[in-house]
């Protein structure tokens, strides 16, 4: 890819608070060059592993070493914590 496009970030819970803090939009648009791994990505937005469950890419629920984000993504993020019916409902129970 040599044009740069963008990512869609979106976060939840205390997350959405970080993104307050940093001065950030929640979603977040962010410029990027080519594919990130999930790691790369929270790397990006200075967050730790430990601060991020899942990531949701395009809607499919992913622990953050095996997500993989591309320009036009539409990316979510969720903390720890979220409680066990929205597990269930957000596609936790289901990541592979």
């Amino acid at each position: 890819m040599t044009e740069s496009s963008a990512v869609e970030i979106r976060a939840f819970m205390g997350l959405s608070t970080y993104f307050r803090e940093k001065n950030w939009t929640n979603p977040k648009i962010m410029p990027v060059r080519q594919e990130l791994t999930g790691l790369e990505l929270l790397a990006q937005l200075g967050l730790s592993e430990g601060m991020v469950e899942v990531i949701f890419v395009n809607g499919k629920a992913m622990q953050p070493d095996a997500a993989v984000v591309h320009g036009g993504d539409r990316v979510a993020l969720a903390p720890p914590g979220v409680p066990g019916p929205y597990r269930v409902l957000l596609g936790f129970k289901k990541m592979g």
